[in-house]
Protein backbone atom coordinates (compact mmCIF):
# COMPACT_ATOMS: atom_id res chain seq x y z
CA UNK A 1 0.00 0.00 0.00
CA UNK A 2 1.15 3.56 -0.81
CA UNK A 3 0.67 5.63 2.03
CA UNK A 4 0.07 9.35 0.50
CA UNK A 5 1.37 12.64 2.53
CA UNK A 6 -2.48 13.10 3.95
CA UNK A 7 -3.46 9.64 4.54
CA UNK A 8 -0.41 9.66 6.74
CA UNK A 9 -1.23 12.81 8.07
CA UNK A 10 -4.31 11.35 9.27
CA UNK A 11 -3.17 8.41 10.61
CA UNK A 12 -1.01 10.82 13.06
CA UNK A 13 -4.01 12.86 14.10
CA UNK A 14 -5.92 9.20 14.99
CA UNK A 15 -2.97 8.24 16.66
CA UNK A 16 -2.94 10.90 18.76
CA UNK A 17 -6.67 11.11 19.89
CA UNK A 18 -7.65 13.30 17.71
CA UNK A 19 -7.05 16.12 15.26
CA UNK A 20 -7.51 19.22 17.77
CA UNK A 21 -4.70 20.42 19.14
CA UNK A 22 -6.32 22.65 22.07
CA UNK A 23 -8.84 19.60 23.41
CA UNK A 24 -7.94 19.16 27.19
CA UNK A 25 -10.54 16.35 27.48
CA UNK A 26 -9.57 14.23 30.49
CA UNK A 27 -9.60 10.56 29.95
CA UNK A 28 -11.70 9.06 32.14
CA UNK A 29 -10.08 7.66 35.38
CA UNK A 30 -8.99 4.04 35.14
CA UNK A 31 -11.36 3.31 38.51
CA UNK A 32 -14.18 4.46 39.65
CA UNK A 33 -14.56 4.36 43.87
CA UNK A 34 -18.10 3.95 45.18
CA UNK A 35 -19.05 3.96 48.91
CA UNK A 36 -21.21 1.80 50.08
CA UNK A 37 -23.55 2.78 53.03
CA UNK A 38 -25.85 0.17 55.15
CA UNK A 39 -28.08 -0.04 58.39
CA UNK A 40 -30.23 -3.25 59.51
CA UNK A 41 -33.02 -3.91 61.70
CA UNK A 42 -33.74 0.03 62.11
CA UNK A 43 -37.24 -1.25 63.36
CA UNK A 44 -38.93 1.92 62.94
CA UNK A 45 -36.85 3.68 65.67
CA UNK A 46 -37.18 7.23 65.11
CA UNK A 47 -36.88 8.33 68.28
CA UNK A 48 -33.56 7.65 70.09
CA UNK A 49 -34.78 6.42 73.57
CA UNK A 50 -31.24 6.49 74.51
CA UNK A 51 -29.83 2.99 73.23
CA UNK A 52 -26.32 2.61 73.63
CA UNK A 53 -23.17 1.09 72.17
CA UNK A 54 -19.83 -0.02 73.83
CA UNK A 55 -17.45 1.13 71.93
CA UNK A 56 -13.58 0.89 72.39
CA UNK A 57 -12.14 4.55 74.45
CA UNK A 58 -9.93 5.89 71.72
CA UNK A 59 -7.89 7.41 75.01
CA UNK A 60 -7.10 3.50 76.24
CA UNK A 61 -7.73 1.10 73.97
CA UNK A 62 -7.72 -1.08 77.14
CA UNK A 63 -11.75 0.43 78.17
CA UNK A 64 -14.78 0.95 76.82
CA UNK A 65 -17.00 4.12 76.93
CA UNK A 66 -21.06 3.45 76.75
CA UNK A 67 -22.01 5.97 74.02
CA UNK A 68 -25.54 6.78 73.50
CA UNK A 69 -26.37 6.19 69.95
CA UNK A 70 -29.11 6.45 67.22
CA UNK A 71 -32.74 8.47 66.60
CA UNK A 72 -33.29 8.48 62.76
CA UNK A 73 -32.24 12.62 62.97
CA UNK A 74 -28.89 11.66 63.82
CA UNK A 75 -28.67 8.75 61.76
CA UNK A 76 -29.82 10.96 58.83
CA UNK A 77 -26.94 13.73 59.52
CA UNK A 78 -24.52 10.76 59.63
CA UNK A 79 -25.64 9.37 56.49
CA UNK A 80 -25.24 12.85 54.88
CA UNK A 81 -21.66 13.76 56.89
CA UNK A 82 -20.52 9.84 55.50
CA UNK A 83 -21.91 11.19 51.62
CA UNK A 84 -20.24 14.45 51.33
CA UNK A 85 -17.63 14.26 48.72
CA UNK A 86 -18.66 10.99 47.31
CA UNK A 87 -20.25 11.57 44.23
CA UNK A 88 -21.50 7.54 43.69
CA UNK A 89 -23.05 6.15 46.63
CA UNK A 90 -25.82 3.74 47.44
CA UNK A 91 -27.71 4.20 50.72
CA UNK A 92 -29.11 0.15 51.71
CA UNK A 93 -31.21 -1.07 54.86
CA UNK A 94 -30.41 -4.76 54.93
CA UNK A 95 -33.82 -5.73 56.30
CA UNK A 96 -36.46 -5.42 59.67
CA UNK A 97 -36.66 -1.67 58.23
CA UNK A 98 -40.21 -1.79 60.14
CA UNK A 99 -41.67 -3.90 62.32
CA UNK A 100 -41.53 -4.45 65.75
CA UNK A 101 -41.50 -0.48 65.93
CA UNK A 102 -42.13 1.39 69.14
CA UNK A 103 -45.30 3.64 69.12
CA UNK A 104 -44.47 6.73 67.10
CA UNK A 105 -44.18 4.35 63.74
CA UNK A 106 -46.55 1.31 64.89
CA UNK A 107 -49.29 3.15 65.59
CA UNK A 108 -49.00 4.69 61.95
CA UNK A 109 -48.60 1.50 60.28
CA UNK A 110 -44.95 2.37 59.97
CA UNK A 111 -45.81 4.54 57.16
CA UNK A 112 -43.87 7.04 59.33
CA UNK A 113 -40.56 5.25 59.20
CA UNK A 114 -40.43 4.86 55.57
CA UNK A 115 -41.58 8.57 55.04
CA UNK A 116 -38.11 9.25 57.20
CA UNK A 117 -36.36 6.95 54.94
CA UNK A 118 -37.51 9.17 51.79
CA UNK A 119 -36.03 12.16 53.68
CA UNK A 120 -32.60 9.89 54.09
CA UNK A 121 -32.59 9.29 50.65
CA UNK A 122 -32.16 5.37 51.16
CA UNK A 123 -31.72 3.62 47.67
CA UNK A 124 -33.09 0.10 48.63
CA UNK A 125 -33.88 -2.11 51.46
CA UNK A 126 -33.76 -6.18 51.17
CA UNK A 127 -36.54 -7.41 53.21
CA UNK A 128 -36.76 -9.03 56.37
CA UNK A 129 -38.66 -11.29 58.35
CA UNK A 130 -40.32 -8.15 60.34
CA UNK A 131 -41.81 -6.78 57.39
CA UNK A 132 -43.86 -9.81 57.20
CA UNK A 133 -45.85 -9.54 60.23
CA UNK A 134 -48.07 -8.38 58.90
CA UNK A 135 -48.89 -10.08 55.73
CA UNK A 136 -47.82 -9.83 51.95
CA UNK A 137 -50.44 -7.49 51.43
CA UNK A 138 -49.79 -5.21 54.08
CA UNK A 139 -46.25 -5.33 52.91
CA UNK A 140 -46.98 -4.39 49.27
CA UNK A 141 -48.79 -1.37 50.30
CA UNK A 142 -45.87 -0.31 52.51
CA UNK A 143 -43.66 -0.56 49.87
CA UNK A 144 -46.06 1.15 47.34
CA UNK A 145 -48.34 3.33 48.92
CA UNK A 146 -52.18 3.98 49.65
CA UNK A 147 -54.31 3.89 52.34
CA UNK A 148 -55.00 0.78 55.18
CA UNK A 149 -58.85 0.55 55.60
CA UNK A 150 -58.84 -1.80 58.42
CA UNK A 151 -60.36 -0.22 61.33
CA UNK A 152 -60.34 -2.73 63.39
CA UNK A 153 -57.55 -1.63 65.68
CA UNK A 154 -59.06 1.31 67.40
CA UNK A 155 -54.90 2.48 68.26
CA UNK A 156 -53.73 2.40 64.48
CA UNK A 157 -54.48 4.81 61.51
CA UNK A 158 -53.16 5.02 58.09
CA UNK A 159 -52.45 8.28 55.79
CA UNK A 160 -52.84 9.82 58.82
CA UNK A 161 -49.61 12.38 58.85
CA UNK A 162 -48.91 15.69 57.31
CA UNK A 163 -49.03 14.75 53.78
CA UNK A 164 -51.66 12.91 52.55
CA UNK A 165 -52.41 9.91 51.38
CA UNK A 166 -49.58 7.94 52.27
CA UNK A 167 -47.00 7.85 49.07
CA UNK A 168 -45.03 4.44 49.98
CA UNK A 169 -41.47 4.29 49.38
CA UNK A 170 -39.34 5.85 47.02
CA UNK A 171 -36.60 3.26 46.83
CA UNK A 172 -36.76 -0.34 46.22
CA UNK A 173 -37.41 -3.47 48.38
CA UNK A 174 -35.77 -6.55 47.35
CA UNK A 175 -36.50 -9.84 48.26
CA UNK A 176 -34.52 -12.41 45.73
CA UNK A 177 -35.35 -15.90 47.21
CA UNK A 178 -39.17 -15.34 48.24
CA UNK A 179 -41.79 -16.08 45.58
CA UNK A 180 -45.15 -16.40 44.95
CA UNK A 181 -46.19 -19.91 45.51
CA UNK A 182 -48.56 -19.97 42.65
CA UNK A 183 -46.69 -18.48 39.84
CA UNK A 184 -43.36 -18.57 41.33
CA UNK A 185 -42.45 -15.08 40.25
CA UNK A 186 -40.49 -12.85 43.19
CA UNK A 187 -43.14 -11.25 45.64
CA UNK A 188 -40.17 -8.26 44.86
CA UNK A 189 -37.40 -7.15 42.57
CA UNK A 190 -34.56 -10.03 43.16
CA UNK A 191 -32.52 -7.19 42.45
CA UNK A 192 -31.01 -3.84 41.29
CA UNK A 193 -28.68 -2.43 38.93
CA UNK A 194 -26.98 1.15 39.20
CA UNK A 195 -24.61 2.88 37.36
CA UNK A 196 -21.78 4.75 38.55
CA UNK A 197 -19.73 6.57 35.67
CA UNK A 198 -20.28 3.89 32.77
CA UNK A 199 -19.62 0.99 35.09
CA UNK A 200 -22.53 -0.90 36.91
CA UNK A 201 -23.25 -2.76 39.73
CA UNK A 202 -25.69 -5.23 40.73
CA UNK A 203 -27.68 -5.14 44.37
CA UNK A 204 -29.29 -8.63 45.12
CA UNK A 205 -31.40 -8.43 48.31
CA UNK A 206 -32.58 -11.56 50.60
CA UNK A 207 -33.97 -12.68 53.63
CA UNK A 208 -33.70 -15.49 56.19
CA UNK A 209 -35.26 -18.51 54.60
CA UNK A 210 -36.62 -18.92 58.45
CA UNK A 211 -39.01 -16.53 58.11
CA UNK A 212 -41.61 -18.76 58.02
CA UNK A 213 -40.55 -20.30 61.62
CA UNK A 214 -40.79 -17.01 63.42
CA UNK A 215 -43.86 -14.90 61.68
CA UNK A 216 -47.15 -15.43 62.43
CA UNK A 217 -48.40 -18.39 59.82
CA UNK A 218 -50.83 -15.40 58.51
CA UNK A 219 -47.89 -13.34 57.61
CA UNK A 220 -46.25 -15.52 55.36
CA UNK A 221 -49.59 -17.27 53.67
CA UNK A 222 -48.72 -17.54 49.71
CA UNK A 223 -45.21 -17.19 49.79
CA UNK A 224 -42.46 -19.36 49.57
CA UNK A 225 -38.69 -18.54 50.80
CA UNK A 226 -35.82 -20.17 49.34
CA UNK A 227 -32.28 -21.35 50.13
CA UNK A 228 -30.20 -18.08 50.70
CA UNK A 229 -26.64 -18.92 49.10
CA UNK A 230 -28.53 -20.65 46.00
CA UNK A 231 -30.55 -17.74 45.04
CA UNK A 232 -27.98 -15.13 45.55
CA UNK A 233 -25.30 -17.25 43.17
CA UNK A 234 -28.27 -17.76 40.67
CA UNK A 235 -28.54 -14.12 40.13
CA UNK A 236 -25.50 -13.52 40.72
CA UNK A 237 -25.09 -15.71 37.29
CA UNK A 238 -27.87 -13.84 36.01
CA UNK A 239 -26.13 -10.49 36.39
CA UNK A 240 -22.94 -11.77 35.16
CA UNK A 241 -24.45 -12.60 32.32
CA UNK A 242 -25.55 -9.40 31.31
CA UNK A 243 -21.68 -7.79 32.01
CA UNK A 244 -22.32 -6.60 35.75
CA UNK A 245 -19.88 -7.94 37.46
CA UNK A 246 -19.21 -5.99 40.29
CA UNK A 247 -22.13 -7.45 42.84
CA UNK A 248 -23.31 -6.86 46.34
CA UNK A 249 -25.44 -9.10 47.67
CA UNK A 250 -27.82 -7.82 50.95
CA UNK A 251 -29.44 -10.45 53.49
CA UNK A 252 -31.09 -10.25 56.52
CA UNK A 253 -29.66 -13.13 57.97
CA UNK A 254 -26.58 -12.73 60.25
CA UNK A 255 -24.05 -13.92 62.73
CA UNK A 256 -22.35 -13.54 65.81
CA UNK A 257 -18.47 -13.13 66.69
CA UNK A 258 -16.42 -13.05 70.27
CA UNK A 259 -14.79 -9.48 68.95
CA UNK A 260 -15.85 -5.84 68.80
CA UNK A 261 -17.48 -4.74 65.71
CA UNK A 262 -14.34 -3.37 63.95
CA UNK A 263 -12.05 -6.34 64.93
CA UNK A 264 -11.38 -8.10 61.85
CA UNK A 265 -9.73 -11.18 63.36
CA UNK A 266 -13.88 -12.23 63.90
CA UNK A 267 -12.93 -14.32 66.88
CA UNK A 268 -15.51 -17.58 66.88
CA UNK A 269 -17.48 -16.14 63.91
CA UNK A 270 -20.11 -18.18 63.78
CA UNK A 271 -23.89 -18.37 62.95
CA UNK A 272 -26.01 -18.55 59.52
CA UNK A 273 -24.74 -15.48 57.62
CA UNK A 274 -21.32 -17.14 57.76
CA UNK A 275 -22.32 -20.51 56.52
CA UNK A 276 -23.94 -18.32 53.64
CA UNK A 277 -21.16 -16.81 53.13
CA UNK A 278 -18.64 -19.16 52.86
CA UNK A 279 -21.45 -21.02 49.86
CA UNK A 280 -21.52 -17.82 48.23
CA UNK A 281 -20.36 -17.58 44.33
CA UNK A 282 -16.31 -16.00 43.59
CA UNK A 283 -19.15 -13.30 41.45
CA UNK A 284 -20.26 -11.79 44.81
CA UNK A 285 -17.89 -8.75 46.29
CA UNK A 286 -19.78 -7.68 49.23
CA UNK A 287 -22.18 -9.66 52.28
CA UNK A 288 -24.50 -6.99 54.50
CA UNK A 289 -25.66 -8.76 56.92
CA UNK A 290 -28.95 -8.16 59.57
CA UNK A 291 -30.91 -9.86 61.97
CA UNK A 292 -28.94 -10.62 64.73
CA UNK A 293 -28.55 -7.01 65.66
CA UNK A 294 -25.03 -7.54 66.31
CA UNK A 295 -21.87 -5.75 65.49
CA UNK A 296 -18.85 -7.53 63.30
CA UNK A 297 -16.73 -6.40 60.25
CA UNK A 298 -15.48 -9.91 59.27
CA UNK A 299 -13.39 -11.18 55.90
CA UNK A 300 -14.97 -13.80 54.37
CA UNK A 301 -13.19 -15.49 51.35
CA UNK A 302 -11.80 -12.03 50.37
CA UNK A 303 -15.41 -10.86 51.22
CA UNK A 304 -16.39 -8.40 53.53
CA UNK A 305 -19.41 -9.61 55.93
CA UNK A 306 -20.52 -6.53 58.11
CA UNK A 307 -23.80 -6.07 59.92
CA UNK A 308 -24.19 -2.49 62.58
CA UNK A 309 -26.35 -4.02 65.09
CA UNK A 310 -29.61 -2.37 65.02
CA UNK A 311 -32.10 0.70 65.04
CA UNK A 312 -29.40 2.97 63.69
CA UNK A 313 -27.31 2.83 66.03
CA UNK A 314 -24.60 2.53 63.56
CA UNK A 315 -23.87 1.90 60.03
CA UNK A 316 -21.63 -0.13 57.68
CA UNK A 317 -19.48 1.69 55.65
CA UNK A 318 -17.78 -0.70 52.51
CA UNK A 319 -15.63 1.60 50.10
CA UNK A 320 -15.16 -0.19 47.18
CA UNK A 321 -13.32 0.63 43.65
CA UNK A 322 -14.54 -0.48 40.37
CA UNK A 323 -12.03 -1.38 37.71
CA UNK A 324 -12.78 0.06 34.29
CA UNK A 325 -11.44 -2.55 32.07
CA UNK A 326 -12.81 -5.58 34.32
CA UNK A 327 -15.67 -3.64 35.10
CA UNK A 328 -15.16 -5.93 38.69
CA UNK A 329 -14.49 -4.36 42.40
CA UNK A 330 -10.80 -4.53 42.98
CA UNK A 331 -10.80 -6.76 46.22
CA UNK A 332 -7.64 -5.50 47.35
CA UNK A 333 -8.80 -1.97 47.92
CA UNK A 334 -12.03 -2.38 49.63
CA UNK A 335 -12.31 -0.71 52.90
CA UNK A 336 -14.72 -1.83 55.31
CA UNK A 337 -15.60 -0.04 58.89
CA UNK A 338 -18.64 0.41 61.16
CA UNK A 339 -19.07 3.81 61.74
CA UNK A 340 -21.32 4.59 64.97
CA UNK A 341 -24.51 7.13 65.38
CA UNK A 342 -23.19 9.36 68.03
CA UNK A 343 -26.55 11.39 69.36
CA UNK A 344 -26.59 14.59 71.28
CA UNK A 345 -27.46 13.02 74.84
CA UNK A 346 -24.35 11.76 76.26
CA UNK A 347 -22.61 13.07 78.75
CA UNK A 348 -19.92 16.29 78.10
CA UNK A 349 -17.09 13.24 78.99
CA UNK A 350 -18.33 11.18 76.61
CA UNK A 351 -19.27 13.78 73.74
CA UNK A 352 -15.14 14.74 74.17
CA UNK A 353 -14.57 11.25 72.66
CA UNK A 354 -16.96 10.62 70.56
CA UNK A 355 -18.37 13.87 69.18
CA UNK A 356 -21.78 14.53 68.35
CA UNK A 357 -23.41 14.55 64.99
CA UNK A 358 -26.51 17.65 64.73
CA UNK A 359 -30.09 15.84 64.48
CA UNK A 360 -31.42 16.73 60.84
CA UNK A 361 -33.81 19.23 60.77
CA UNK A 362 -36.21 18.03 58.31
CA UNK A 363 -36.16 14.09 59.99
CA UNK A 364 -36.52 15.56 63.37
CA UNK A 365 -39.76 17.79 62.48
CA UNK A 366 -41.51 14.72 60.97
CA UNK A 367 -40.35 12.72 63.95
CA UNK A 368 -42.34 15.29 66.13
CA UNK A 369 -44.99 15.28 63.94
CA UNK A 370 -45.80 11.89 64.71
CA UNK A 371 -44.88 12.03 68.03
CA UNK A 372 -47.76 14.42 69.02
CA UNK A 373 -50.44 12.74 66.87
CA UNK A 374 -49.42 9.19 68.82
CA UNK A 375 -49.49 10.87 72.93
CA UNK A 376 -53.59 10.46 73.38
CA UNK A 377 -53.08 6.94 72.74
CA UNK A 378 -49.97 6.36 74.40
CA UNK A 379 -51.62 7.69 77.36
CA UNK A 380 -54.89 5.14 77.49
CA UNK A 381 -55.24 3.08 80.52
CA UNK A 382 -54.70 -0.89 79.49
CA UNK A 383 -54.52 -1.87 83.34
CA UNK A 384 -53.69 -1.45 86.56
CA UNK A 385 -50.38 -2.64 88.81
CA UNK A 386 -50.56 -3.10 92.53
CA UNK A 387 -46.93 -1.47 92.83
CA UNK A 388 -43.81 -1.21 90.86
CA UNK A 389 -42.84 -4.65 88.98
CA UNK A 390 -39.19 -4.03 88.53
CA UNK A 391 -35.96 -5.94 86.99
CA UNK A 392 -34.37 -6.44 89.93
CA UNK A 393 -32.72 -9.84 89.61
CA UNK A 394 -33.61 -12.56 91.94
CA UNK A 395 -29.76 -14.02 93.68
CA UNK A 396 -30.91 -16.95 90.62
CA UNK A 397 -31.17 -14.57 88.29
CA UNK A 398 -35.14 -13.80 87.42
CA UNK A 399 -37.14 -10.85 88.13
CA UNK A 400 -40.54 -9.87 88.60
CA UNK A 401 -40.93 -8.32 85.76
CA UNK A 402 -39.09 -11.02 83.86
CA UNK A 403 -41.64 -13.08 85.25
CA UNK A 404 -44.83 -11.71 84.59
CA UNK A 405 -43.89 -11.03 81.10
CA UNK A 406 -43.22 -15.14 80.72
CA UNK A 407 -46.61 -15.78 82.20
CA UNK A 408 -48.66 -13.65 80.28
CA UNK A 409 -46.52 -15.59 76.83
CA UNK A 410 -47.67 -18.79 78.44
CA UNK A 411 -50.91 -17.48 79.13
CA UNK A 412 -51.27 -16.98 75.33
CA UNK A 413 -50.13 -20.24 73.77
CA UNK A 414 -51.45 -22.85 76.55
CA UNK A 415 -54.57 -23.65 74.51
CA UNK A 416 -54.58 -26.68 72.38
CA UNK A 417 -55.27 -24.94 69.30
CA UNK A 418 -52.80 -22.00 70.53
CA UNK A 419 -49.72 -24.43 71.28
CA UNK A 420 -50.49 -26.42 73.99
CA UNK A 421 -47.51 -24.25 75.78
CA UNK A 422 -46.40 -25.61 79.28
CA UNK A 423 -43.27 -23.74 80.21
CA UNK A 424 -42.19 -20.09 78.74
CA UNK A 425 -38.89 -18.56 78.39
CA UNK A 426 -38.17 -14.31 78.06
CA UNK A 427 -35.20 -13.16 76.62
CA UNK A 428 -33.87 -10.73 79.78
CA UNK A 429 -32.93 -7.77 77.53
CA UNK A 430 -36.52 -7.70 75.82
CA UNK A 431 -37.59 -6.69 79.08
CA UNK A 432 -36.80 -2.81 78.43
CA UNK A 433 -37.96 -0.73 81.03
CA UNK A 434 -39.90 -1.37 84.80
CA UNK A 435 -43.29 -1.20 84.99
CA UNK A 436 -43.23 2.11 87.79
CA UNK A 437 -45.56 2.65 90.66
CA UNK A 438 -45.15 5.07 93.12
CA UNK A 439 -48.25 4.06 95.47
CA UNK A 440 -50.30 1.43 94.40
CA UNK A 441 -52.26 0.70 92.86
CA UNK A 442 -51.74 2.47 89.53
CA UNK A 443 -53.08 2.88 86.16
CA UNK A 444 -50.94 0.93 83.32
CA UNK A 445 -51.33 2.86 79.98
CA UNK A 446 -50.72 1.80 76.88
CA UNK A 447 -47.45 3.82 76.55
CA UNK A 448 -45.65 2.22 79.52
CA UNK A 449 -46.65 -1.24 78.54
CA UNK A 450 -45.10 -1.01 75.60
CA UNK A 451 -42.18 0.74 76.71
CA UNK A 452 -41.46 -2.05 78.82
CA UNK A 453 -41.97 -4.45 75.55
CA UNK A 454 -41.41 -2.79 72.36
CA UNK A 455 -40.02 -4.68 70.16
CA UNK A 456 -43.48 -6.57 68.92
CA UNK A 457 -41.74 -9.94 68.41
CA UNK A 458 -44.06 -12.96 67.63
CA UNK A 459 -44.24 -16.08 69.79
CA UNK A 460 -43.16 -19.05 68.41
CA UNK A 461 -44.29 -22.50 69.73
CA UNK A 462 -41.89 -25.11 70.00
CA UNK A 463 -41.13 -29.05 70.73
CA UNK A 464 -37.92 -29.44 73.01
CA UNK A 465 -36.75 -33.14 75.08
CA UNK A 466 -35.45 -32.71 78.29
CA UNK A 467 -32.25 -32.94 77.97
CA UNK A 468 -32.69 -29.82 75.31
CA UNK A 469 -34.26 -27.77 77.72
CA UNK A 470 -31.04 -28.39 80.00
CA UNK A 471 -28.97 -27.40 77.44
CA UNK A 472 -30.88 -24.39 76.66
CA UNK A 473 -30.56 -23.53 80.30
CA UNK A 474 -25.97 -24.33 80.19
CA UNK A 475 -26.22 -21.97 77.02
CA UNK A 476 -27.17 -18.88 79.81
CA UNK A 477 -23.37 -18.91 80.51
CA UNK A 478 -21.67 -19.90 77.49
CA UNK A 479 -20.50 -18.85 74.55
CA UNK A 480 -21.53 -15.08 73.71
CA UNK A 481 -22.85 -15.56 77.83
CA UNK A 482 -19.88 -16.72 79.06
CA UNK A 483 -18.64 -13.12 80.60
CA UNK A 484 -22.12 -11.94 81.52
CA UNK A 485 -24.48 -14.88 81.99
CA UNK A 486 -27.85 -13.90 80.61
CA UNK A 487 -30.68 -15.58 82.74
CA UNK A 488 -34.28 -16.78 80.62
CA UNK A 489 -37.05 -15.33 82.65
CA UNK A 490 -39.41 -18.43 83.31
CA UNK A 491 -43.02 -19.08 83.26
CA UNK A 492 -45.09 -20.13 86.28
CA UNK A 493 -44.95 -23.83 87.50
CA UNK A 494 -41.20 -24.39 86.29
CA UNK A 495 -38.37 -23.83 88.64
CA UNK A 496 -34.55 -25.21 89.20
CA UNK A 497 -31.18 -24.72 90.61
CA UNK A 498 -28.78 -22.86 89.19
CA UNK A 499 -24.66 -22.77 90.26
CA UNK A 500 -22.63 -20.19 88.73
CA UNK A 501 -19.16 -21.70 90.47
CA UNK A 502 -19.72 -25.46 88.51
CA UNK A 503 -18.23 -25.68 85.43
CA UNK A 504 -19.68 -25.44 81.97
CA UNK A 505 -22.67 -28.24 81.20
CA UNK A 506 -22.90 -28.89 84.98
CA UNK A 507 -24.69 -25.60 86.25
CA UNK A 508 -28.23 -26.45 85.93
CA UNK A 509 -30.21 -29.07 88.14
CA UNK A 510 -33.41 -30.19 89.88
CA UNK A 511 -35.32 -28.90 87.07
CA UNK A 512 -39.16 -29.53 87.80
CA UNK A 513 -42.71 -28.26 86.16
CA UNK A 514 -45.37 -28.42 88.23
CA UNK A 515 -43.04 -30.03 91.38
CA UNK A 516 -42.26 -32.92 88.84
CA UNK A 517 -38.43 -33.45 88.17
CA UNK A 518 -37.91 -32.94 84.01
CA UNK A 519 -37.16 -36.21 82.34
CA UNK A 520 -34.11 -35.64 79.84
CA UNK A 521 -36.19 -37.98 77.33
CA UNK A 522 -39.96 -36.78 77.80
CA UNK A 523 -41.13 -33.82 75.14
CA UNK A 524 -42.32 -30.44 76.12
CA UNK A 525 -44.06 -27.30 74.85
CA UNK A 526 -42.24 -24.46 75.03
CA UNK A 527 -43.11 -20.66 74.03
CA UNK A 528 -40.02 -18.01 73.16
CA UNK A 529 -40.10 -14.87 70.91
CA UNK A 530 -39.28 -15.03 67.83
CA UNK A 531 -35.66 -13.66 67.88
CA UNK A 532 -35.05 -16.47 70.70
CA UNK A 533 -37.03 -19.18 68.98
CA UNK A 534 -34.24 -18.36 65.86
CA UNK A 535 -31.10 -18.41 68.18
CA UNK A 536 -30.29 -14.65 69.43
CA UNK A 537 -28.44 -13.77 72.57
CA UNK A 538 -26.66 -16.94 71.74
CA UNK A 539 -29.62 -19.35 72.69
CA UNK A 540 -28.67 -21.96 69.45
CA UNK A 541 -30.40 -24.86 71.64
CA UNK A 542 -33.75 -23.36 70.08
CA UNK A 543 -33.11 -23.57 66.75
CA UNK A 544 -33.35 -27.40 67.01
CA UNK A 545 -36.97 -26.93 68.07
CA UNK A 546 -39.59 -28.83 66.24
CA UNK A 547 -43.06 -28.69 65.53
CA UNK A 548 -43.33 -25.15 65.56
CA UNK A 549 -46.22 -22.62 65.32
CA UNK A 550 -46.25 -19.23 65.27
CA UNK A 551 -48.16 -16.83 67.53
CA UNK A 552 -49.55 -13.29 68.26
CA UNK A 553 -47.01 -9.85 69.39
CA UNK A 554 -45.59 -10.48 72.66
CA UNK A 555 -47.29 -6.66 73.37
CA UNK A 556 -50.92 -7.87 72.69
CA UNK A 557 -50.45 -11.09 74.69
CA UNK A 558 -49.16 -8.79 77.44
CA UNK A 559 -52.31 -6.42 77.26
CA UNK A 560 -54.46 -9.38 76.96
CA UNK A 561 -52.80 -10.45 80.73
CA UNK A 562 -53.42 -7.18 82.09
CA UNK A 563 -57.08 -6.96 80.76
CA UNK A 564 -58.00 -9.81 82.38
CA UNK A 565 -55.74 -10.23 85.62
CA UNK A 566 -55.91 -6.51 86.33
CA UNK A 567 -54.61 -5.27 88.89
CA UNK A 568 -51.35 -7.00 88.89
CA UNK A 569 -49.56 -7.78 91.81
CA UNK A 570 -45.05 -8.34 91.32
CA UNK A 571 -44.38 -11.94 92.29
CA UNK A 572 -42.07 -12.69 95.13
CA UNK A 573 -41.53 -15.80 94.93
CA UNK A 574 -37.96 -16.83 92.80
CA UNK A 575 -38.16 -19.42 90.04
CA UNK A 576 -34.58 -19.56 89.78
CA UNK A 577 -32.48 -20.96 93.48
CA UNK A 578 -29.09 -19.96 92.98
CA UNK A 579 -26.81 -22.91 94.20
Amino acid sequence: MMWTPLALAVAALIACGGGDDDDDTPSPPAAVEVRLLAFNDFHGALEHHNLALTLPDPADATKTVRVNTGGAAYLATQLDTLRAGKPHSVTISSGDLVGASPLVSAFFRDEPTVEVMNLMKVDLNAVGNHEFDKGVTELKRIAAGGCNTDTSNPDLSSCAGPTRPYAGAKFDFLAANVIDSANKAPLFKPYVVKEFDGVKVGFVGAVTRTTPTIVSPAGVAGVQFLDEAETLNRYADELDAQGVKAIVAVIHEGGQTDSTWNDRSCANARGEAFAIAAKLSPKIDVLFNGHTHTGYNCLVNGVPVIQAYSSGRGISQVDVVLDRASRDVERSKTVALNVPVVNDTNTAEVAAKFPPVAAHAGVQGLVQTYASLAEPRANRVVGRITATIDRTASPGGDSAAGRLIADAQLAATAAADQGSAQIAFMNPGGVRADFVCAAGPCDLSFGQAFTVQPFGNSLVVMTLTGQQLKDLLEQQATGVNATFPRMLQPSRGFSYTWTPTQPNQQRVSDMRLGGAPIVATQRYRVTVNSFLADGGDGFTVLKSGTDRLGGAQDIDTLLDFFSKHSPVAPTTEARITKG
